[in-house]
């Protein structure tokens, strides 16, 4: 039950967004909604699991709060081409328990639930969260002690459906495959950046200009006591200097440039779609970071063999959605409710 923090992310990554669809035989979506036939506060329905108006508003005012704690009222006058903070948040804590409630379907097909211990844990996380709330809070959220306690075995169970089906998946890693490496690198720029932040790409002329000043760089950067460093602060374009990666996380010409480098070495000049690139190789093997990195790559592939048994098992469910009721959701407006630990307090009890 330690990866609270990794369902999280997991909820909030574009790849396992449950949407409350309907999908045909044809693969196209279809938005199914219903505004009757719903219970008292039903904000929507996946087969036999329920969500209710309390439960979001737990969700949207934690997520509310947290964001106003770090940058205040007025982040909430953003707009996201065209579309508010608001309501972009509004769509993530939709999708949040859309998907807790999927996966608690999933958890009941393997046979997956909380034992007496677990469930002690979370009577006494929904005691801790229940009993910090003031009255506005539990007022204006609706909520009772047993909406938290529901909400958090949920979670709880999400997390151990998702450890369930990824507990046999253990590859092993080579160094090579993990290895991180370190560079220091300058960039020519062959694009230049519109009003709109948009990519616009240089003439044939300028193209030849940048592919000038970056031959003229790299004769600097061979010279004989030659520093890179003081070279790529005078003449690169790029955010950054020095950068450590692994394979897979980079521009396909960059990588294999700096892979085949030794410790030392600078390349000819690299072309990416950013520019042209000079690439000096700091350290072609880091002890620490290529065992970090194994990590990550493990914790990539059970995310992958978790993603392929969930996106199968949501296209055989029916979704609906109580759109009228959903769209009359909105952020609470009131100083006295400020709770924004619902996260911090079942990973403390959880952890």
């Amino acid at each position: 039950m330690k990866k609270a923090k990794k369902i999280i992310l997991l909820i909030l990554c574009s790849l396992l967004l449950l949407e409350i669809t309907g999908c045909g035989k044809s693969g196209a979506k279809t938005k199914l909604v219903l505004t009757t036939g719903f219970r008292k506060n039903e904000i929507f329905r996946i087969e036999s699991m329920s969500c209710t108006l309390p439960e979001i508003m737990v969700y949207l005012t934690n997520a509310q709060n947290q964001y106003e704690s770090v940058y205040g009222r007025e982040i909430w006058e953003t707009d996201l081409n065209g579309i508010t903070l608001e309501e972009s948040v509004k769509e993530t804590v939709l999708a949040q328990l859309a998907q807790i409630k999927t996966m608690n379907l999933l958890a009941r097909e393997h046979g997956v639930s909380l034992d007496e211990s677990e469930m002690e844990t979370v009577a006494a996380a929904a005691a801790d969260y229940y009993g910090e709330l003031n009255e506005a809070e539990r007022e204006s959220m609706q909520v009772t002690e047993e909406t938290i306690a529901n909400l958090y075995a949920e979670f709880a169970v999400a997390n151990k459906v998702y450890e369930y089906i990824i507990r046999d998946i253990n590859p092993e890693i080579s160094d090579d495959e993990a290895r991180t490496i370190t560079v220091q690198h300058i960039l020519i720029k062959t694009y230049a950046l519109d009003g709109t932040g948009k990519k616009i790409a240089y003439t044939e002329s300028a193209k030849e200009d940048a592919r000038s000043r970056a031959e003229e760089v790299l004769k600097l950067a061979r010279q004989e006591n030659a520093d890179f460093e003081e070279l790529a602060l005078a003449y690169s374009e790029g955010d950054g200097i020095t950068w450590s990666f692994g394979k897979g996380e980079t521009e396909k010409n960059f990588e294999e440039a700096a892979f085949q480098l030794e410790k030392g070495e600078i390349s000819d000049i690299i072309e990416t779609e950013y520019g042209y690139h000079i690439i000096k190789c700091i350290s072609t093997f880091n002890r620490e970071e290529t065992d970090a990195n194994k990590v990550q790559i493990i914790e990539k592939r059970k995310e992958e063999v978790f993603g392929q048994e969930y996106d199968a098992f949501v296209e055989s469910l029916t979704r609906t959605l109580n759109e009228e009721l959903w769209e009359s959701v909105s952020f609470i407006e009131n100083e006295e409710v400020n709770t924004r630990d619902f996260f911090d307090i079942y990973n403390k009890h959880f952890s």
